[in-house]
């Protein structure tokens, strides 16, 4: 019998899984009430990367960095990379709408809200299905103090469609969303303040990796407070006046914008999920390890149940879940998902943190090989590092932390090899092509039995 699947929300969950469950036999409806693509391809990841496309070209040669070239009255066209990003993501979206409706997915460009007993509402519609996938994903964290409303005060999505650049910004928030958002407005020449509340930024990432990120950004002219705590925001005639305690001292900064980038939360809200009995954590909804809600037949994927916000786990979790409800058997892998910061330099880590792997009383060894002392970094002028953790029992990679130019694309090789449990011996004699970055990765492994080639 044809299985029916109704999957809630359009963004990389979503779409990904109306895709391999129509690709497995299933009959699919997609229900998104906003755009295809979600917050990733509209007003997240994909916007956010071309933007930082134009900064970054943008920045070394303002910098002089590419050698030999000598650019005279370099400028930034603001509203044509507002126009560059929007065909992209146009670009973009229009496919996943075009792969969509070749895979024979249904997409209604309506609400929908899960009820009992497999049956859905869609729109004025009710429908009843096999199986149902909430894919709803996420939205902006807010935070209320005195002068949230203002309208210089903003969220992500808006900071992506400033009308003009502001001379000035502080960023409330130095995770990965505030870091990267700090990169693209320094690059352009716009003077960046970061309020971080922890003790460092990029609290997630490998502390090593972080305190590299910082000072360069510190050199960049970033001004980096952390233990830092945002008390409120006053407009005057000279803009906006930002005042926080650092670490118990009260503090103000005068900016022309605030962008509050304090992490994302569940977009659960206004579901009825409770009364469905779908258990929720904190906004999250609760799944096992296939993506399974308290309610059989209720699946949910993405950024809704709040294990990893990042649209590529999403995916992978969208993936996972239509295979399990058509009779597969998911390989999903939560240990081995990459996390990637697309800062200059790029950072990119898989796996488990130095700071985790001690404080969970492994035994293991470091291999840390640093930039300096390869080809193709030096060439285009960059710095940074690779630093792997191995298991000194079976020499199994644990985690790979990354800090270079392209850092995003070379932790692809770091997931495969853990995801096939590979070994730091296994990275030896794999031979890495010549001059690439990449090499960084083989001479880190060396480096783990202290056996570098190009590194003393």
């Amino acid at each position: 019998m044809e299985k029916k699947i109704v999957i809630i929300g359009g963004g990389p969950a979503g779409y990904a899984a109306a895709i391999r469950a129509a690709q497995l036999g299933a009959q699919v409806i997609l229900a998104e009430e906003r755009d295809i693509g979600g917050t990733c391809l509209n007003i997240g990841c994909i916007p956010t990367k071309a933007l930082l496309h134009t900064s970054g070209f943008f920045h070394k040669l303002k910098s002089k960095s590419v050698a030999g070239i000598i650019a005279n009255d370099v400028s930034v066209d603001w509203h044509e990379a507002q126009t560059h990003k929007m065909r992209t993501v146009r670009q973009l979206t229009n496919g996943v709408e075009m792969l969509l409706s070749h895979n024979g997915v249904t997409v209604i460009k309506e609400r929908a809200i899960p009820m009992a007993d497999g049956r859905v509402k869609i729109g004025s519609e009710e429908v009843t299905a096999t199986a149902v996938i909430l894919a709803t994903g996420s939205q902006s964290a807010k935070l209320n103090f005195p002068g949230s409303d203002l309208p210089e005060v903003v969220d992500s999505a808006a900071a992506l469609s400033f009308d003009e650049l502001p001379e000035s910004i502080v960023i409330v928030g130095g995770g990965v969303i505030g870091v990267e958002f700090a990169t693209l407005f320094y690059q352009l020449e716009v003077k960046v303040t970061i309020l971080e509340m922890l003790p460092k930024i990029l609290p997630s990432i490998d502390t090593d990796a972080a305190t590299r990120l910082r000072e360069v950004m510190e050199n960049e002219g970033v001004d980096v407070r952390t233990g830092a705590t945002l008390k409120s925001v006053l407009k005057g005639p000279s803009g906006l006046t930002v005042n926080f305690s650092e670490n118990g001292a009260a503090q103000n900064v005068t900016a022309d914008r605030v962008l509050i980038a304090a992490g994302r939360k569940p977009n659960t809200e206004g579901l009825g999920l409770e009364e469905t009995g779908v258990r929720l954590n904190r906004g999250a909804v609760e799944v096992d390890e296939y993506f399974r809600t308290s309610v059989p037949g209720i699946y949910a994927v993405g950024d809704c149940n709040g294990q990893n916000m990042l649209a590529h786990a999403a995916m992978a979790q969208g993936i996972a879940a239509a295979g399990h409800i058509m009779g597969e058997t998911p390989n999903y892998d939560p240990k081995v998902v990459p996390a990637c910061v697309y800062s200059c330099p790029e950072i990119a880590s898989v796996g488990i943190t130095e700071e985790s792997a001690r404080e969970g009383g492994s035994d293991y060894s470091v291999g840390l090989f640093s930039l300096s002392g390869n080809g193709k970094a030096l060439i285009e002028g960059e710095s940074g590092f690779v630093k792997i953790i191995a298991d000194n029992k079976l020499g199994e990679i644990m985690g790979v932390h990354i800090v270079a130019p392209r850092a995003t694309e070379i932790i692809a090789e770091a997931a495969l090899c853990m995801r096939m449990e590979g070994t730091a011996e296994d990275i030896v004699r794999t031979v890495h092509a010549h001059p690439t970055v990449s090499e960084a990765f083989n001479e880190a492994a060396l480096s783990v039995f202290g056996k570098p080639i190009h590194s003393i």
